[in-house]
This record gives C-alpha cells, sequence and structure tokens, in this order.
C-alpha cells in the first residue's frame, strides 16, 4: 500500500462541536487547534522529496565513480510505508458500536412506548386531591391502607407492626 498525502481533514468539525458538552467546549477548541496546525505543517511540506541534480554534482566533484557510488546507494534505500493493520479492526469495532447503538435504540423505543402508556393510565386516574380513600385503594392496592383485609397499626409501616423482622435477621434460625 502507498503512503498517501493528507490535504485536508476528514473530520466534520461542525457536526462534532454540535456534540460537545458545554462543559467540555475548551478542549474540544484546543484539540480542533491542534489538529489544523498539524495540518497547516503537513501541508506546508512538498508532497515528494525535491529531485537531486546528480549531473550537476558529477561536474562539481573531480573524484571518478564517487557519485554515481551515492546516486546508486541513494536510489536503493526505500523506505517501507507501514502496513495497515488497524483498518480492518476498528471497521469490526464501528460495525459492532452500530449495531449495539441501533439495540439501544430499540430498547429505549420499547421503554418509551411503554412510558407513555404508564402517563396516559396515570392521566386517566382521578387527582389525588380528588380522590377518596375507597379510590385510592382501587388504583394503588399495593400501597393503600386495607383495614378489612390487612389491618396495621399507626404509623402504618413495616416497622411497627407485630411480627416484623428486619431484614438481617429474617433469615436467623437460632435465638439470642
Amino acid at each position: 500500500m502507498a503512503a498517501r498525502r493528507v490535504t485536508q481533514s476528514s473530520v466534520n468539525w461542525a457536526s462534532l462541536a454540535e456534540r460537545v458538552p458545554a462543559n467540555q467546549r475548551a478542549n474540544f477548541i484546543a484539540f480542533k487547534s491542534r489538529s489544523d496546525k498539524y495540518l497547516r505543517s503537513v501541508q506546508a511540506n512538498p508532497e515528494t522529496a525535491p529531485k537531486i541534480d546528480w549531473a550537476r554534482y558529477k561536474q562539481a566533484i573531480p573524484v571518478a565513480g564517487l557519485v554515481d557510488s551515492f546516486q546508486k546507494q541513494y536510489e536503493a534505500v526505500k523506505i517501507p510505508y507501514p502496513e495497515d493493520t488497524f483498518s480492518g479492526e476498528v471497521d469490526k469495532q464501528e460495525a459492532e458500536v452500530k449495531r449495539e447503538i441501533e439495540t439501544f435504540k430499540q430498547e429505549s423505543e420499547a421503554r418509551i412506548a411503554n412510558y407513555q402508556k404508564e402517563i396516559a393510565r396515570l392521566k386517566s386516574l382521578l387527582p389525588f386531591d380528588q380522590m377518596t380513600l375507597e379510590d385510592f385503594r382501587e388504583s394503588y392496592p399495593d400501597v393503600a391502607i386495607d383495614p378489612l383485609n390487612k389491618p396495621t397499626f399507626w404509623p402504618h409501616n413495616p416497622e411497627e407492626q407485630f411480627g416484623y423482622k428486619p431484614k438481617d435477621q429474617a433469615g436467623e434460625t437460632g435465638g439470642h
């Protein structure tokens, strides 16, 4: 794979800026500034190294074969461009993240639908200031006080009732 020259930023800075929270704005601006500075420094250099005028050196240097030897050695130098071994892995991670995002969106849509149903149910109930105790017991049977079927003592919390055992003592079999 041959090296390719970066001539412009492939980052959509405007789109990215919309997603940056207000408390991270200074860090984002500093990062963009460093990125732009790096891009400008790359663009300031020529794409290829300047060509060497070997004929001029052959005329100027009197030692026979010295310039030819340097030229052969210079042209024999091949600097390998590192092989890209990470793009495939990054693409896999990107595909995985996209799947996770889609799953999260679907789960969120399901939660939103359930919440909308719950909101509709709550809006259909009588307002609390218009409810009687019987209406409250019909709407919220799990938290309402039921003196006929489940009598309790004031203040009607579990700790004040007969037979109450704290959770840490509920599993113990021996006595003190």
